[in-house]
């Protein structure tokens, strides 16, 4: 591959070369006069021109020409054809055509190494064949955009992100979701994620691959093992499925950095930072509750460092990376009478009730409904690590009393009474929830053997006894 990009670029440069000369020679002075125009100050020997003449010119970098980015592209698969825009700024993709894209939402999501729901599957060779396809594609436009960014606000536990597209609209769209990061973060990564965009590419190429038949407005598919992703079509306006196919790639690079990725939100109240695990449905019937949020996105980085979002905020000015919590809210839902209003956990209770994400009745394991290659065992350990060294108290408040929400009022109003208020220890009512929660943790496979290294809370047999449902 290298030496066809190397053949092409010399090709090009002898070209321009060849021009160049042309044009020298129509300039030069007429033999048939008596005398010449050229200075002799500018003459050369024989020698010298001869081994000019041997060398290859390249044409100079400008805009869109750069051939340490060509290279880098080339090892992504991608051979520019004629020109590659790094980084532009919203008002330079729009110069170059770039359009604010129809909200789309709900567009298939394809992903090969997800350990939970949220996505269909994709083999190997179904992700490597559509990935031919698209950097064909892509090499076959005369313009590339190419944007560096991250994902996570805080350079201590981000994973840092390469985009390239065959159109501006594209990166237009995603400049508003990564966070922006030097270039040089990117370029010196050793495997940064790469996301690949053909935007403009045959509706049919999904079921080309035998991914099946796809509407025209696109889909997504990520390979977690290449770190890779494809947004084909206009998948890149579906902004939810966007960033959690971006979240997906992103989690085991920001764990093995350290952090933890949460589908959480948080709130700042005063000097405080309050953690709150919640369903989407809840969120959104809470008005009040999103005016405090930080972002609305479900997202975050928890890490010995502290608190910080995924994606862009609505305050564009606000801090990279927010102070350890001071609390952290599980929200449930349970119609029962079973769950009580609002109670303190245990750390190895945040655990149990982060881990089954427990809503009226169904279980929703670490609160995620989207595509994760990290098993929520591990999150539920990683989690119950860092409340019990950084001693976060945990809460567990629940949304439902009887057919009645709480409203949007009454919860923030609760959610604020953790940072203040002595609240009584959880303790469970009547109802059959006990017999629900053990039939969850029964298909958690070594879920007991994982919690008992912990020596400072029961055991899980006992947690499950004594300690939830007590």
């Amino acid at each position: 591959m290298r030496n066809a990009l190397l053949k092409h670029l010399i090709g090009s440069a002898l070209n321009c070369t060849r021009s160049r000369c042309a044009a020298a020679a129509a300039a030069a002075p007429n033999p048939s006069l008596p005398f010449s125009l050229t200075s002799k100050r500018h003459a050369v020997s024989a020698s010298l021109a001869d081994e000019e003449a041997d060398e290859v010119v390249f044409p100079r970098e400008g805009p869109g020409v750069s051939y340490g980015l060509n290279w880098a592209l080339a090892g992504r698969g991608v051979i520019v054809k004629d020109k590659a825009f790094h980084n532009l700024k919203s008002s330079e993709l729009q110069k170059n055509g770039a359009i604010t894209s129809e909200r789309l939402s709900g567009l298939p999501i394809h992903v090969r190494g997800s350990t939970t729901g949220g996505a269909s599957e994709i083999s190997k060779a179904q992700f490597s064949k559509l990935l031919k396809q698209v950097t064909t594609h892509i090499s076959s436009v005369s313009k590339v955009f190419v944007q560096d960014g991250a994902i996570g606000s805080s350079s201590q536990c981000d994973a840092h992100v390469r985009v390239i597209s065959d159109s501006p609209s594209a990166l237009l769209s995603l400049s508003n979701v990564l966070w922006r990061t030097p270039a040089r973060a990117v370029s010196h990564d050793s495997c940064p994620l790469t996301v690949y965009i053909a935007s403009s590419i045959s509706p049919s190429t999904g079921e080309v691959v035998g991914l099946g038949t796809h509407s025209a407005s696109g889909f997504f598919a990520a390979d977690i093992e290449r770190s890779s992703l494809i947004l084909c079509g206009k998948a890149f306006a579906d902004t939810d499925g966007t960033k959690d196919t971006l979240a997906a790639m992103a989690a085991p690079v920001i764990s093995a950095r350290g952090g933890i990725p949460l589908s959480a939100r948080f709130l700042v109240s005063g000097d405080s930072v309050v953690l709150l695990f919640s369903p989407n449905d809840i969120i959104q019937s809470c008005p009040d509750l999103n005016e405090i949020l930080v972002s609305k996105d479900v997202g975050l980085i928890l890490s010995s460092y502290g608190v910080a979002p995924l994606f862009q905020t609505k305050d564009s000015a606000g801090p990279n990376l927010f102070k350890t919590p001071a609390s952290v809210i599980f929200a449930s839902s349970d119609s029962s009478g079973a769950l009580p209003p609002v109670s303190k956990l245990s750390p190895g209770q945040a655990a149990y009730h982060f881990l089954a994400g427990y809503q009226n009745g169904k279980f929703v394991p670490a609160y995620s409904r989207g595509p994760s290659p990290l098993d929520p065992l591990d999150l539920a350990k990683a989690l119950l690590s860092l409340i019990t060294e950084k001693n976060i108290p945990s809460f567990l408040i629940n949304v439902r009393d009887g057919e009645k929400h709480v409203t949007g009022k009454e919860l923030v109003k609760l959610v604020k009474s953790t940072l203040s208020e002595t609240l009584p220890p959880f303790k469970s009512k009547a109802g059959d929830i006990e017999g629900k929660y053990k039939s969850f943790l029964s298909g958690c496979r070594g879920f007991g053997n994982s919690f008992q290294d912990h020596r400072k809370y029961v055991l899980v047999s006992q947690n499950i006894k004594d300690e939830p449902h007590s």
